[in-house]
């Protein structure tokens, strides 16, 4: 991979404004992130560093199993649980039952938060740490995109 590659991947991750991107060729594999204070992150597993990169918000290609977490501050430091896949959002696990989580509501970690449908597949989303929920991002029933927030946690 030369530098106009990690270039137009950087334009890229500008342009769709994504936190995070991963590629994987051969025996070769890189992992582009946006850390809170605004500076990129390049790492590479073989052989392993990390290096100030500047550019544009990178993009999550592959989504992971659990949700990704990543600090935000509002007025202090929160967790914020994003959606680790593309689907529809449910608070509970059916109409009119109580929701799974509220604002104010104290979450424990590997608790379920929501669900989030995707094709005819109900993935449980659980909490990865424990604190206090202090904000909800998207409604019941409506759709998320992948690493689009879902909750803000106050870790306990």
């Amino acid at each position: 991979m030369d530098f106009d590659e990690i270039t137009r991947i950087l334009g890229m991750m500008k342009e769709h404004e994504l936190s995070e991107f991963e590629l994987e060729r051969d025996n070769f594999k890189l992992r582009i992130r946006k850390q809170g204070g605004g500076h990129w992150v390049a790492a590479s597993p073989q052989p392993q560093y990390a290096a100030p990169v500047p550019g544009p918000p990178p993009p999550a290609v592959a989504p992971s199993a659990s949700p990704v977490l990543a600090a935000a501050n509002e007025e202090m430091e929160f967790a914020i649980v994003k959606s680790p896949i593309v689907g529809t959002f449910y608070s509970a696990a059916e109409p009119g039952a109580k929701p799974y989580v509220s604002v104010g509501d104290t979450v424990q970690k590997g608790q379920i938060l929501c669900i989030i449908e995707a094709m005819k597949l109900m993935n449980e989303i659980q909490a990865e740490i424990s604190g206090e929920v202090v904000k909800t991002y998207v409604e019941n029933g409506h759709a998320v995109q992948y690493s689009e927030r879902l909750f803000a946690i106050k870790p306990a």
